[in-house]
Parts: structure tokens; sequence; C-alpha cells
């Protein structure tokens, strides 16, 4: 251990010479302190005792003094020696004793004093100072000897704990990678349950679009053909309406197989409202009370209204759906005054807006409402994909759809779609294409495998003035063309076995690269891979659709 200093405050006199010199002749090794603050600062670890004189006490602020003591460690106990000019006893000297109330360890030596007196003291302060260090070190001995003691017996608990986590995590691992792949079956099963779905009712509605086109093309002619009766044009105008419905139907079964190209025009959202009356009666059932809120004047929105109609019925039924014992449903179309909210670009919205008085949704459900395949429904009651497809359409459109819910009170479903600025209500219709054929009568080749639809769709062309040449299979037109009939117009089926309308046309205009080809198909869109630039007519289509094509490509 280093010698330690002895601190010296006396500044008054020779004290302090004196003081220092006996120390250093007794091999200490002292320092004069200048003032009290000075003697404060200077206890240390470093610092073996003080030596003080009476007078000099007098100057030191006894609190500082007090609070630096008192932080001392608990092996710590400075010692001081204060030379007095009086007896040091209580009696005599009530200075000395309040002085040792504040210092605790200390030595009073009453001046004058012997050297050897002095020295003696000094000497036992020291070695009174060097036994708390050594003290101190047998503490800090004692403590890191019980901290590896409890390291070491912590050890096998620490090895056990970390083994014990490897384990458990190695565990939530696997269960965590058999639940995601369980759930990644789900949705394969679905995904394929849908496009199984998908690809059945488009084949379906693309068989009724094939046969409703043989049903009102012949309705249409027999409506012109059979004279003037009452009774009889009644009846045939109630068939054709009833295939305009399926023919409806089948549009809206093809939208939900494959996605339709939207087509945009200005529309009157309360007129489209209007129009669904019936249908949505039909959905709702007579434990749904409907409340409708459309006021006059609103403007139009840029839609596809067909689409819209699909969005529209998904939310009623989804509102039905959630008052299993009644309740009622509002409809309302309205201008909000603030996009405050929504993320969308500035500009003017219409809002068409379903609100039911149902179960509503916690907000944990409403966070997922619009994710794929995601349904609180029970097994086999729903798909998932309603809200998803919507919010779909609303973000194609240009608009958003916002969801509102409280648990016990219901939901609100907000459709936000951009206004059709510059567009007025008559641009929404369209215009039905006379029967006129401007371009005169024109030789025709016409290709359909179902002689029903071929034998319709001639009819029709017969009936407008047009010579015709039938060809049920795509081989036996491109006999036709290369035995070197001449043609000004092709009108083929796309869906043929062997060869189909879009091959056909390819090889047609390698064949004949100027004959106009007119597709006519019942799908909602071209299937993978026949992507083809030709213009196309949906089935089922009218005669004066047809008049209407035909008079675009021969014009």
């Amino acid at each position: 251990m280093p010698t330690l200093t002895a601190l010296v405050l006396a500044p008054g006199g020779r004290d302090a010479a004196i003081a220092a010199r006996l120390l250093g002749d007794g091999g200490m090794r002292p320092l004069v302190c200048e003032t009290g603050d000075d003697l404060i600062a200077r206890i240390g670890e470093d610092s073996g005792f003080a030596v003080v004189t009476e007078e000099a006490l007098r100057g030191v602020d006894p609190a500082a003094l007090h609070v630096r003591l008192a932080r001392q460690e608990p092996w710590s106990d400075f010692p001081f020696i204060v030379l007095t000019r009086r007896s040091p006893s209580p009696q005599r000297n009530p200075v000395a004793a309040k002085l040792a109330g504040i210092l605790q360890n200390v030595t009073f030596l009453e001046r004058p004093f012997h050297p050897a007196t002095f020295i003696s003291l000094a000497k036992t302060a020291s070695r009174s100072r060097e036994r708390q260090f050594e003290a101190r070190a047998r503490i800090i001995a004692l403590h890191e000897s019980d901290e590896r003691l409890r390291q070491a017996n912590e050890n096998l608990e620490v090895r056990v704990a970390e083994r014990t986590a490897e384990l458990q995590a190695a565990h939530a691992k696997m269960v965590a990678e058999v639940e995601q792949r369980e759930r990644a079956e789900i949705l394969l099963r679905q995904s394929q349950k849908m496009e199984m779905i998908g690809q059945l009712t488009g084949g379906i509605a693309h068989d009724f679009n094939n046969l409703l086109a043989a049903v009102l093309g012949n309705l249409e002619l027999l409506q012109r053909i059979i004279p003037s009766d009452p009774k009889a044009a009644r009846l045939m105008e109630g068939a054709v309406k009833g295939a305009q419905r399926g023919a409806a139907l089948t549009q809206r079964l093809l939208a939900f197989a494959r996605r339709q190209e939207l087509t945009l025009v200005p529309t009157d959202l309360a007129d489209l409202v209007r129009g669904m009356a019936d249908l949505l009666d039909r959905s709702l059932g007579s434990t749904i009370e409907q409340y409708v809120i459309l006021p006059e004047g609103m403007p139009l929105a840029l839609v596809d209204g067909n689409q819209l109609e699909l969005a529209l019925l998904n939310l009623a039924v989804n509102a039905r759906d959630a008052m299993p014992n009644g309740g009622s449903l509002t409809i309302e179309v309205d201008v909000p005054r603030t996009l405050e909210g929504m993320s969308l670009p500035s500009g003017t919205y219409v809002r068409l807006s379903v609100s039911d008085t149902g179960a509503g949704m916690s907000a944990e459900i409403l966070e997922r409402a619009t994710e794929p395949f995601y349904s609180t429904k029970g097994v086999g009651k729903g798909t998932g994909l309603g809200l998803s497809m919507i919010q779909g359409l609303a973000e194609q459109l240009g608009g958003s759809l916002r969801l509102t819910s409280t648990v016990g009170k219901g939901t609100r479903a907000e459709l936000w779609l951009p206004v059709a600025f510059g567009e007025s209500a008559v641009a929404a219709v369209e215009e039905e294409p006379g029967l006129s054929s401007p371009v005169g009568k024109a030789r025709i080749l016409m290709v359909d495998d179902d002689p029903l639809i071929s034998m319709s769709t001639v009819d029709m062309l017969e009936d407008l003035g047009h010579e015709v040449v039938e060809a049920h299979s795509g081989a036996k037109a491109l006999e036709i063309l290369s035995g070197g009939g001449e043609f000004d117009l092709m009108i083929t089926d796309f869906s043929m076995p062997k060869m189909n309308g879009a091959q056909l046309a390819l090889a047609v205009q390698e064949l004949r690269p100027k004959l106009p080809i007119l597709l006519a198909t019942g799908y909602a869109e071209m299937p993978a891979g026949s992507e083809i630039a030709l213009p196309r007519l949906g089935k089922p289509y009218t005669q004066a659709q047809l008049a209407s094509e035909i008079g675009k490509l021969l014009r």
C-alpha cells in the first residue's frame, strides 16, 4: 500500500510548518491545505488522516464537512487530530465536545505538545486508516467470492434455462410452421375451389349466352314477321324481356368468373338504385325494412354501372346476413362536403352508402374485413371475397371504400366515386343503333359450330339484305376461302372445337389480309392465350347491334 497523505490545516502562525516538519521526520507525507474547502475536497482514498487546529475549524463550513463525512463508505472512518489550546474535556472545552460530534473519529492534542506525543498520535491515526483500507480489501474480496459462488450456483440454472429456451423456440417454430402450412393449404384449397367455380360459372354462362342469342334473335325476327296481333305481341314482348333478364344474369355470372374491363360512363346513382329496387326486395326478404334517400340533382358519377350494381347487391346481402332477426337497411346517395379522413385526390365525389342495424364488427374484425378470403361467416356461407372485390372496384374507379362499424349497433359501408365532369345524363344512355344497313348488300361468311346459333344469325343477316354463306367449322371456312370465294366480311364464333375463332382469324388474316373479321363470343373476356386485335360482338346480341357492327366494319 502506498504511503498515505497526512492533511494539515493550520492557517495561523507557524503551526502548519511545524506539523508538516514533524510528520515528514516521522516518515509520513504531509500536505498543507490552504482552506477548509480544500481540506474537505482532499479527504479521499489516498488520505490517511488530518491534523487540524481548533482555530482553523472555526472557518470550516460544519454542514459541508458533515455531509462529506456522512458520504464515506461503510468501511471508512476518516481520523482527525485536533490541536487545541485548552483541555479537550467537555466540561472545560464545550467546543471540543461539539467537534467530537461532527468529526466522530477524532483525537484532541493540547498545545504545547511534545513532538514524540504528536508523532505517536499521527502514526496511530495512520495505522487506523490503513486497517480501514485492509478491511475494505477484505470486504471486496468477500463480495467477489460471494459473486463467484452465486454465479457458480446459477451457471447450471442458466445452462438449463438456455437449453429449455432453445427447445421451446424450436417447438414454437415447428408449431408455427405447421399452422402456416395448414393456413396455406386452406387458402390453396379455397383458391382452387374459387377457380373451379369461376371456370364452371364462365362455361355455363357462355353456353347460356349462345342459347339466349338464338332465342332473342328468333324472337326479334318473329316480332317483325308476325302480323300485328296485340296478344301475340304481348306474349313475344314478355318472352324477349325474360330472355334479356337471362342475358343480364349471365353477364353477372361472367363478371364473377372473370374480371371484366370496366366501361366507364356518367351514371346517375339515384337512378341506378331505383332500377335495382325489385332485385333488392327479393334479396333482402320481408324481415328487412328498407329506407332509400335519393336527393334530386345529384352529379353523375363516372362508373361501370353493371359492376356497381353487383357491389351494391353484395353490400345489401352482407347487411341482410348481419340481421338474421330482421332490422333496417338504408341506402343513401349524397355529395360529401369534405374529404377529411379519406386518402383521395382533391375533387368532387358522389357517395353511395349502405347502413344496417345489424350485429356490427369489432375493431379487430373491421381491420381485416377487406382482406381476401377473410370471413366471419360459417364454413360454406361466405368466400371472404366480397368486400375485397368491392374495394378493388372502388379503387379502380378512382374512388375508395370506407367501412365503419359498432358492435351491437350496425355497419356502414361508403363507396366514394369520382364525379363525371363535363358530361350530361344523356351521355350515360347508349343510343340503340338503327336497323338500316348503310353499306348496302354484302356477302358474308358466317362461321359457327352450333347450327341453332348459326341459323338465327343467318336469318337476321338475310333480313338485313345480306347474302350469307354458312360454315360450321374453322376448317370448312378456310376451305371456302381457299376455293376463291369472295366475301365482304367474316363473322365467326369464338368457342369452336379443334380451331377456335381466334385461331381461325389468324389463319384468315394470312390468307385474306384485307378481309374484315367480326368475332362473336359469349365470354366476358377472351380466355388466356387467345388475345387478338379484332372487333368483338358479345352474345346475346340484337339485330340492331349486329347491323351496327357490320356498318362500322364495311363503312
